[in-house]
Order: C-alpha cells, then structure tokens, then sequence
C-alpha cells in the first residue's frame, strides 16, 4: 500500500477482508496485519478493539451501505413497509454477494454457529431498529395475550427470518442465486401475511418451494 493511502476505518476493513481472502486465516496479531499494510498499530485501534470487533462492525457496514442506497431512492420512500422490507432484502443481499468470498468465509470458519451469531451482533441491533422504524401493522387479535405476544415477538422472529435468508443464500447454488430472489419474496410476503392473518395460501405456497428443494435451514 502506498504511504499516500489515507487509513480510515473502511480502509481497514477492506484490508482486512482482504488479508484473510489471501491467505485463509485471520492475521496471528493486530501488529502483524498493520505492518502487512503499512500503517501503525495505534491507527488500527482508533477505529477498532480487536478484530472481532472489527468483524462485527463489518456485518453492520453491509447494512449501513444497504440503508443509504434505499435512502437515496424517491421511489422507496413511497412504499408501504411489505416492499420496503423487500428492498432491503434484495439490495443487502446484492451487497452481500458482491463480498460473497469473505461472507462464506466469515460465517463457515467457525465450528460453532454461536461464533457466527457474535459476528452478527452489531448487524442485529441495526436490522431491529431498522424493523421498528417500519413500523409494521399487526392485525390485532381476539385473545389480548396473543396480541401482546405478537407484538413483543415481531422484531426476534424478523431477526430470525434473516438469518434463515442468509442460511439458504450460503447453500443457494443457482445461477445468480436465483433461487435465494424466490424464497424472499415467498418468506416476506408468507411473513407479512402473518401479521394480517391471512396465512393458509402463503404457508403452502413457501411450504412448497421448501419441500421442493429439500433445504436444510438452520443457523
């Protein structure tokens, strides 16, 4: 890298990304990447702990990047929330498959999904808040506590949505991960159907694709 180089902190995180891609591990120390790069060891700390912290904020980046293009879109500002939730779904994954190299890296390293799921943390706090300001309609319901419930488990179970969409991207093996477009569109609208209660027709028709690819999904 040339001196010239400003270091900021998506430096970094390029750098970083990069490192591993190249040499399939994660640099043994703080002090040996920012040699690697040439630049100081004090500069990687201005921006990051460590580097799990590093990688947490880098799952967030792709959020953030996802947010700013939909800002930037008239057209988005004019949808209702089920194609406001969708246009984050397909511009994030957009994004993550431009990185797709250092995603199924980051996520597959590890022997224990849990270790994943911190990678994840920073990107959950941003989804959930992202998933309020939608403010999502939830039809209400006869029974007070399962309208109650509804409304304590609308976030959690749109997290877990996610991470189910980034379980079958990572084994999606269609061309241009086409199959991964179907199941969000199946799996919002099924989960959009959800909060009106109107479920039977989406159930069967998500149940179907499922069945038909024989998908294990879990994270």
């Amino acid at each position: 890298m040339k001196k010239s180089d400003k270091i900021t902190r998506d430096k970094i995180i390029s750098l970083y990304m990069d490192y591993v891609l190249i040499h399939n591990s994660n640099p043994s120390s703080v002090y040996h990447f920012a040699s690697k790069n040439g630049f100081e060891e004090a500069t990687f700390y201005a921006y990051f702990a460590s580097f799990e912290a590093l990688e947490q904020d880098l799952f967030k980046n792709f959020f953030d990047h996802t947010y700013t293009v939909l800002q930037k879109s008239d057209e988005y500002q004019e949808f209702d929330s089920r194609n406001k939730l969708l246009s984050f779904y397909f511009t994030f994954f957009e994004i993550l498959t431009a990185n797709r190299s250092y995603v199924v890296y980051a996520l597959k390293s590890d022997k224990h999904r849990l270790k994943s799921l911190k990678k994840l943390s920073q990107l959950k706090i941003a989804f959930l808040e992202f998933i309020e300001h939608l403010d999502l309609e939830v039809k209400p319901m006869k029974q007070k506590a399962i309208n109650d419930f509804q409304k304590k488990t609308l976030k959690e179970t749109a997290w877990i949505q996610l991470l189910l969409t980034l379980e079958f991207w990572l084994k999606d093996t269609s061309v241009s991960f086409e199959k991964t477009d179907v199941f969000i569109e199946k799996s919002v609208n099924t989960s959009m159907n959800l909060l009106d209660a109107q479920t039977l027709n989406s159930l069967m028709d998500l149940g179907q694709f499922l069945f038909k690819e024989r998908t294990t999904i879990f994270l």
